[in-house]
């Protein structure tokens, strides 16, 4: 019996990632079609945040999403308005991206989202990453050079583009971990809310700046050729279905597996765009490109590592040298059931208590149970060893 259920989620999984890699690859090869035809990266766009808006709601609905929470109206400002202009502009530059050069090495430039990543959670967060995860840059950031002193199809707007989308995307990633912690909001409405809020923000720039081109394309002066009609209808159902499923997948494996198959899409798409357009390379850009994608995996596998490392650190129990040197407290042994903690040139804290009131710990550990009086604030079990 658990041996069905392992095949049943095994599968599951499989058909989730082919359909994935399946739908972007469409995607990107619709829309590098489209864009060839109909040159407007903002209608393209528009067209997309229109598929969220009006797909999402109902289908969330019948999905049984969960309604999101109540948002204050000057976190809404701060956080989420920012969050919905970031998407749009890094999705019109990735339209743009993909109109100039070729599908492939759009791609292979946007390998370079772990390097951004890291860059801007240094500045945004603070954090810090292991020398592994540095290290991993290295071959990503030598790929991608190879593949654009190697690409026959060139263009300084392309690239640009490229490499603004990327770093948009990497912010609206490190932004929306924000939100989804505080607010405790489902991944899936915040991108309705996102799509929805780009969208009202953003008509009025389109009307002013695409409508009157776009009314006078070839396309629907003549009414006869249906074909960019179609393919934009296309095109926005594919993204918004793409969205779904990376969800999907995101909800049904580890981060580690989703940030691997992630990769793998990528090397995917690479390929049937390289198929599907003919697109002409040379062997030393596909090494360039190949070598990208290995160094994310790199940096996946790292990242990983180093999440694995901090849980550990974090569920071990403390020696009292470790959390000496962690906290600058030194336990002294009092009684079997409680400690004596003291700060080094402070006040101690006797039975657990701290002088003043504070802060309240306990060190029995037969129980492991927190003390804490009414002026103090539980922040999770100690183990002193």
């Amino acid at each position: 019996m658990a041996d069905t259920k392992q095949a049943r989620e095994v599968f599951t999984v499989l058909f989730f990632c082919i359909l994935w890699y399946v739908v972007s690859s469409s995607n990107n090869v619709i829309g590098k079609m489209l864009l060839n035809d109909f040159p407007y990266p903002m209608t393209v766009t528009m067209v997309q945040l229109t598929s969220i808006t009006l797909y999402s709601g109902p289908f969330f609905n019948m999905w049984g999403v969960r309604r999101f929470v109540d948002i204050s109206w000057s976190y809404y400002m701060k956080v989420i308005v920012p969050l919905a202009l970031g998407k749009f502009l890094a999705s019109v530059s990735s339209h743009v991206s993909i109109w100039k050069v070729p599908v492939s090495y759009a791609h292979t430039v946007k390998a370079t989202m772990p390097l951004f990543t890291v860059v801007l959670s240094r500045i945004i967060l603070g954090e810090k990453q292991t020398l592994t995860v540095y290290l991993s840059l290295i071959p990503i950031i030598t790929g991608v050079a190879i593949a654009t002193l190697t690409e026959i199809s060139f263009d300084m707007i392309g690239l640009i583009s490229a490499l603004i989308a990327t770093m948009g995307f990497s912010l609206q990633n490190i932004f929306s971990k924000k939100v989804l912690h505080d607010t405790g909001i489902h991944h899936l409405r915040l991108l309705h809310i996102l799509g929805r809020l780009a969208l009202i923000m953003f008509l009025p720039v389109w009307i002013i700046v695409d409508l009157q081109n776009v009314l006078q394309h070839p396309t629907l002066v003549s009414g006869e050729d249906y074909r960019v009609l179609a393919l934009l209808f296309l095109d926005g159902v594919l993204n918004w279905l793409q969205n779904i499923v990376a969800f999907s997948v995101l909800s049904l494996v580890t981060p580690l597996t989703y940030a691997v198959a992630s990769a793998s899409k990528r090397i995917f798409v690479i390929a049937v765009s390289l198929f599907m357009l003919g697109n002409p390379v040379t062997g030393t850009n596909i090494f360039g490109m190949a070598l990208a994608i290995f160094g994310v995996l790199l940096y996946n596998k790292a990242k990983y590592d180093a999440r694995e490392a901090l849980k550990k650190e974090t569920v071990l129990p403390f020696s009292q040298q470790s959390w000496q040197d962690k906290t600058g407290y030194v336990v002294y042994p009092s009684s079997p059931q409680h400690s004596v903690i003291e700060q080094k040139n402070s006040y101690p804290i006797s039975n657990g208590y701290l002088n003043g009131g504070n802060h309240i710990l306990n060190n029995n550990t037969s129980s492991n149970n927190n003390i804490s009086n009414s002026n103090s604030k539980q922040t999770g079990n100690l183990l002193f060893v």
